[in-house]
């Protein structure tokens, strides 16, 4: 994959499409961002001018109500137009290309894509190929990359616990097919973080993983060991076959976040899960309620952080 730029001559965000080649400064300003828009709210202020005259078009191949929804949500509230495309009903289903769409579309005068595709490289693609005055925002590509949902779960981490270098953080599951865990890891390592541990079986882990940045830990009970936020993700059993796993019920038994497994982390350790949440496979449903869980706050907080996006990539578009 070619790499794209993701700022504009001035340093301004122009795309944002994966974690890497950013600064611990870069992420800090989208965290700052994000905070004061959640302020405001707090202010009982819920729009804001700040994208008014602007057209955002969620461009989604992929179904996903969470990110979705959030997406809509921050680009309202921040006055701009919003266009959904139903895919399932697009002319793609009917044999245009990509690029046909795309070129559509900007005939329409839009002025943002936020791209949700099943391969990886897409929203890249879409980046190198679209007009010069428009922004890409990766909302997932394949396996590769999910960079808002990285940032929301690093804002979420940071009101809770502000200093990253003093951070030991478990990321659990399915590493290996996980967009979310990559970017995870990337920010991470960007913000300072102490450790960054990966607790799964051999085969959920990529080749040679500790080249990310991290350690990797195939006992989880070991793993937990003094840790300070534990983040579990989603099995993705529509990317794997059987090979993958010997039976759900043993991974949970060997992987799945339960009451007795928290126990073992921090006593003040924090729980975040990007979802959705397969209760009883992953996380026990004690542990995903529980008052160390903050995986609602994460929900709302998306809200916020892609508010900060969306209108940090518009500021190189002049606004």
């Amino acid at each position: 994959m070619s790499p794209t730029i993701q700022f504009d001559a001035e340093g301004q965000l122009k795309h944002f499409l994966t974690i890497e080649g950013f600064t611990q400064a870069h992420l800090t300003k989208i965290l700052n961002t994000a905070e004061s828009f959640v302020s405001m709210s707090q202010q009982q202020v819920q729009k804001f001018p700040l994208l008014r005259g602007k057209t955002i078009v969620n461009l989604f191949f992929e179904n996903s109500t969470r990110t979705r929804s959030t997406f809509e949500l921050a680009a309202s509230r921040l006055s701009a137009d919003v266009l959904n495309i139903d895919i399932a009903t697009s002319s793609t289903k009917k044999g245009e290309s990509l690029l046909d769409t795309i070129r559509t579309l900007e005939a329409m005068h839009i002025d943002m894509f936020v791209v949700r595709h099943a391969l990886s490289g897409a929203a890249h693609f879409i980046a190198q190929h679209t007009s010069p005055h428009i922004s890409v925002i990766n909302a997932g590509d394949g396996q590769h990359a999910h960079p808002t949902q990285a940032m929301l779960d690093m804002f979420t981490i940071r009101q809770h616990k502000p200093d990253f270098s003093q951070l030991k953080i478990a990321i659990i599951g399915d590493i290996l097919h996980s967009r979310v865990a990559r970017s995870q890891i990337q920010a991470l390592n960007i913000l300072g973080a102490k450790e960054v541990r990966v607790i799964a079986p051999q085969t959920l882990l990529p080749a040679q993983v500790e080249t990310l940045g991290v350690t990797a830990w195939h006992d989880m009970e070991l793993g937990l060991n003094d840790i300070d936020v534990i983040m579990m993700l989603r099995l993705q059993t529509e990317r794997m076959n059987s090979a993958f796993l010997a039976t759900e019920s043993e991974y949970f038994k060997c992987f799945g976040l339960t009451t007795e497994k928290l126990k073992l982390a921090k006593p003040d350790a924090i729980v975040l899960h990007p979802g959705p949440i397969n209760r009883g496979l992953e996380i026990a449903s004690e542990v995903a309620d529980g008052k160390q869980s903050l995986i609602l706050q994460q929900v709302n907080n998306g809200i916020a952080v892609r508010m900060a996006i969306l209108s940090l990539a518009m500021q190189a578009q002049g606004i």
